[in-house]
């Protein structure tokens, strides 16, 4: 996680709203035209197939191009597992979704979209994006447990932004570093969570990702 892998992840809520409207259903409210092409026909008829659309613009960002996974992603593919978070908080925001484990969304567009199984080069391990959704081992937690770590991504992620190297005013950032503190050990603590393994290695790499910002 870095400036401008966070640059990306963050930008994509300026084009697609992590909110419902009035109706309840997510609008596309800039470049719209990004985010059809991965819809049937261009058109993007409901919650689920914009959510979809914004998947697979995630993915396509940091992994359709070699150059950019190895300079802009540094060849990380833990960004997989932030861009999972993002597809988890979106999807709880649907009524009567986010009880479900993310193998219902893998099982309709993961399984079915053939926009998931293009190749993609430099991902040891991985030849399409299924494979590399596959290796989070993320298919079976709860929908409303990984959106718990949206908003410790979100604040982790602006910090991570807003940074400037040449002007490193670390006052700026000490209440953003104590939501997080706060956020992170109120997730470490929840006793609710059922797939504890795969949530704590969640949690391990907003951790270290906290480490790398600390020590710039």
């Amino acid at each position: 996680m870095d400036k401008e892998v966070c640059g990306i992840l963050l930008s994509v809520r300026n084009s697609f709203s992590d909110r419902l409207d009035s109706s309840r259903n997510y609008q596309f409210t800039m470049n719209e035209e990004h985010f059809k092409r991965y819809c049937n026909s261009n058109e993007c008829d409901n919650n689920l197939n914009k959510i979809n659309a914004g998947c697979l613009y995630l993915l396509d960002a940091f992994f359709e191009n070699s150059s950019v996974f190895n300079s802009v992603a540094k060849s990380n593919v833990n960004i997989v597992e932030y861009i999972m978070i993002w597809l988890s908080k979106m999807l709880s925001r649907i009524e009567n979704t986010e009880n479900q484990s993310l193998q219902f969304f893998y099982d309709i567009y993961t399984n079915g979209d053939n926009n998931y199984k293009k190749p993609i080069a430099n991902v040891i391990g991985c030849s399409n994006y299924k494979e590399l959704i596959d290796k989070t081992n993320m298919m079976n937690m709860k929908i409303k447990d990984i959106s718990k770590l949206y908003d410790a991504f979100t604040t982790l992620c602006t910090m991570h932004y807003e940074f400037d190297k040449q002007e490193p005013k670390c006052t700026k950032y000490l209440n953003s570093a104590k939501n997080f503190v706060e956020q992170y050990k109120k997730l470490k603590g929840d006793s609710s969570i059922t797939e504890k393994s795969s949530y704590d290695k969640l949690l391990y790499t907003l951790s270290k990702d906290y480490d790398n910002f600390k020590n710039k």
